[in-house]
């Protein structure tokens, strides 16, 4: 990646990680607003070349603490063309949601990712994984805290728009299942994306 991309910051040793890790699982920076408790989920090493920046966890993975352990999961393993072994293998990829605890039901879906998380922690993590070389962007809250202003201003749009933000990020939509939708209004998503991201991920884990 660029100078100025992710993951510029020099290496760290593997005992402070382990340490930092264990902060964030011990955050309770969010408890009072966490009705369903804190439990901080994520997954990562220094030698990990793909990082993979959801959202916030979900009910079952709030509950089996696995990270992406659902139908969402299931799509985006599918998405990327590989295995559980594979995606839950942390030294080739790390899941780092932005906000790592489940945030709760609303009206109509989970609540977004606490806004606390990524700017507490994202950057001292990234920091230990210089062997990264793609960081994909699940969903719109990813996008916009990474891209910034060069997100566009939907989803679609920014997704369509992928090659823009290689090689260092690839935004994608979010697999859940309420996506299905979408993903058949815009068939071009399986057609194009899905087939330059298998390609990528592929050769990036060779």
């Amino acid at each position: 990646m660029e100078p100025n991309s992710i993951n510029h910051h020099k290496r760290g040793p593997l005992l402070p990680m382990n340490e930092l890790l264990q902060q964030i699982k011990n955050c309770t920076v969010c408890a009072q607003q966490l009705k369903d408790g804190v439990n901080p989920i994520l997954a990562a090493s220094p030698n990990s070349k793909l990082i993979i920046i959801g959202q916030a966890p979900g009910r079952m993975v709030h509950q089996t603490g696995i990270p992406w352990n659902d139908k969402s999961g299931d799509n985006l393993r599918s998405w990327l063309g590989i295995d559980k072994a594979t995606f839950y293998n942390t030294k080739s990829i790390a899941l780092v949601p932005m906000g790592f605890c489940y945030p709760g039901a609303g009206k109509t879906g989970d609540l977004p990712p606490r806004p606390e998380c990524a700017p507490l922690w994202h950057e001292k993590l990234l920091a230990f994984m210089p062997n990264a070389q793609l960081v994909l962007l699940v969903g719109q809250y990813a996008q916009n805290y990474y891209l910034g202003e060069t997100a566009k201003s939907s989803l679609t749009e920014t997704v369509q728009n992928f090659k823009n933000y290689l090689p260092n990020y690839f935004p994608l939509p979010h697999p859940s299942p309420r996506n299905n939708i979408w993903m058949a209004k815009n068939e071009w998503f399986g057609q194009t994306v899905l087939t330059e991201l298998k390609d990528r991920v592929q050769n990036l884990l060779a």
